[in-house]
């Protein structure tokens, strides 16, 4: 059963649900330690004086903070703890926004928020509430010492909290080089669209899987055997240094794409004429758009290939 990293109330308004957190992801990859080559006994870390070469113990050491070259301001546990902020178990939800307007560049680490015995109602209110306003909630916590931004939302029957970075954090895009829309012909960005389009499906996360991993643990278990590891070879587009004839190698894109769903096509849709439920209204009208412009876009790429 999984356990609570960290017990407090959820609170907006005059509201004070009490929750708990939970870790939401985890590491799946295989850990190493560091070994001597020569025995293969592990390599122990030491904290070393850099002027005397000599190890220190813990009570030796101090943290300080380098304001020029070379120069230092050593901070105590009474600097930390006149910096630090009122030890809160409090998710203070300060505001709520429309949850497309949060930049993906500020989202960190998630971790699920369940209600603790008692508070189920009042947590299940809020949950449907954030689901149908389509709103997160922003807030402020302390965790571990340090204040943190964060934002709730509503997956499946779960509350979820991802720690936010702060704007600060974020680097400017207008320090990178980048290029002007101008530079975009017609032609390019129309096969481009179609190019997008071909390569279009709904999001399903369980089909993407970790190959490193998986090959990692396959040569892991082949040493262990004395054996040579059996890998699946993946089948990876090497990529250009430079594209010599964008509109080439988008219609060579459009092409091998095409290709491969067409020879998917039978797999997929054997039998589906008879069972697949009839378009709503609703859906038929939203795709309408879309159709007409892949409709636009090959005409165009049509027109292009006659021109060149």
């Amino acid at each position: 059963m999984a356990r609570a990293i960290w017990k407090g109330s959820l609170a907006f308004g005059l509201v004070n649900i009490p929750v708990e957190l939970y870790t939401a992801v985890r590491d799946s990859r295989p850990r190493f330690r560091l070994l001597h080559r020569k025995d293969e006994s592990p390599v122990q870390y030491q904290r070393v004086c850099q002027r005397e070469g000599k190890p220190l113990s813990w009570e030796e050491i101090v943290k300080g903070y380098e304001y020029s070259k070379g120069h230092y301001v050593v901070l105590t546990k009474d600097d930390f703890e006149t910096a630090a902020m009122e030890k809160s178990r409090v998710v203070n939800v300060v505001e709520f926004v429309d949850a497309t307007a949060i930049d993906d560049r500020f989202f960190e680490q998630p971790y699920y928020l369940a209600p603790t015995k008692g508070s189920e109602r009042a947590y299940a209110v809020l949950r449907e509430a954030l689901r149908k306003s389509g709103k997160a909630g922003i807030a402020t916590m302390i965790l571990r010492e340090k204040q943190h931004l964060c934002a709730v939302e509503v997956t499946d029957k779960a509350m979820v909290l991802t720690m936010m970075r702060f704007a600060e954090e974020l680097v400017d895009v207008s320090d990178l080089s980048l290029p002007s829309k101008e530079l975009v012909k017609d032609k390019e960005l129309d096969l481009a669209m179609m190019l997008i389009d071909s390569l279009t499906s709904e999001w399903a996360p369980d089909k993407y899987k970790d190959e490193y991993r998986e090959n990692l643990m396959k040569v892991i278990k082949a040493k262990l055997k004395g054996k040579e590891p059996k890998l699946t070879a993946t089948d990876h587009v090497p990529g250009q240094a430079e594209v010599i004839d964008l509109m080439e190698r988008l219609r060579e894109s459009l092409g091998a794409s095409k290709a491969r769903a067409k020879a998917a096509s039978p797999r997929r849709n054997a039998g589906s004429r008879s069972t697949a439920p009839k378009r709503t209204t609703a859906s038929a009208k939203r795709s309408r758009p879309a159709a007409a412009r892949a409709r636009k876009a090959r005409a165009t790429a049509k027109r292009a290939r006659k021109a060149a």
